[in-house]
């Protein structure tokens, strides 16, 4: 049995005492991503479905939070839902955002529990922020997720990356195969300048071998990059 990772949160705000296991990698290159969240201020990571790009980005900025070692967690994605805005659905910025955040919510969820989640949402040390309303913004002492990155444009690109402030933490997550963009993706501008002008930003690439979530998932993303779908 796993040696469990114990932290000491007596009269925290986290639900007790939670004793949780470290995040262990799967493979060589999961572990190649741990390396660099441990050692890097960003990360750019790449691969299909179904690798563990997005709960291992989560997980880890859950364990920082509730270490302390952070302020607050950030969630960003590009909105490109199938042609339907954010302003279509009812309710609060984070109930129209939620849906789209749900995978990296219940990670989240997962590690540091449902009171202490709903705590750090009302609080502010959880935020969802859209791409609408994030111009303007500057953001330190911070985890920093931008999933389904493939999606952003270069000046929605330009836009995050320039948010960022000091003590911060940043992931960039996606699949370039899935662009669903009719313009050049902002993901692909962000690596031409990190390989062309070798800037300190590590990048992990996932491959189908990397596919971790089922033999189901696997057996489809395989299916569908046959006919490059």
């Amino acid at each position: 049995m796993e040696t469990a990772q114990v932290f000491d949160l007596t009269g925290s705000k986290f639900q007790g005492e939670r004793s949780l296991p470290p995040i262990k990698p799967l493979n060589a290159t999961q572990d190649d991503y741990l390396d660099a969240l441990k050692n890097s201020s960003q990360v750019v990571v790449l691969g299909p479905a179904g690798t563990g790009k997005t709960w291992i980005a989560a997980t880890y900025a859950a364990d920082l939070f509730r270490q302390r070692r952070i302020r607050k967690i950030i969630l960003t994605r590009p909105n490109v839902p199938s042609g339907r805005s954010l302003g279509f659905f009812p309710g609060t910025l984070e109930e129209k955002f939620g849906p789209w955040a749900a995978p990296v919510i219940e990670a989240i969820k997962e590690r540091i529990g449902t009171a202490a989640f709903d705590i750090a949402i009302k609080n502010g040390d959880i935020e969802m922020v859209p791409f609408e309303v994030m111009r303007g913004r500057s953001w330190r002492d911070a985890f920093i997720l931008l999933d389904e990155a493939q999606n952003a444009t270069p000046a929605e690109m330009k836009t995050f990356l320039t948010r960022i402030g000091e003590e911060c933490k940043v992931v960039i997550n996606g699949d370039v195969s899935q662009c669903d963009l009719r313009e050049t993706s902002g993901l692909r501008t962000v690596i031409h300048l990190i390989k062309s002008q070798m800037l300190p930003v590590p990048i992990v690439e996932f491959t189908l071998n990397d596919i971790v979530r089922s033999g189901v998932c696997e057996m489809w993303v395989r299916a569908f990059e046959e006919v490059h779908c």
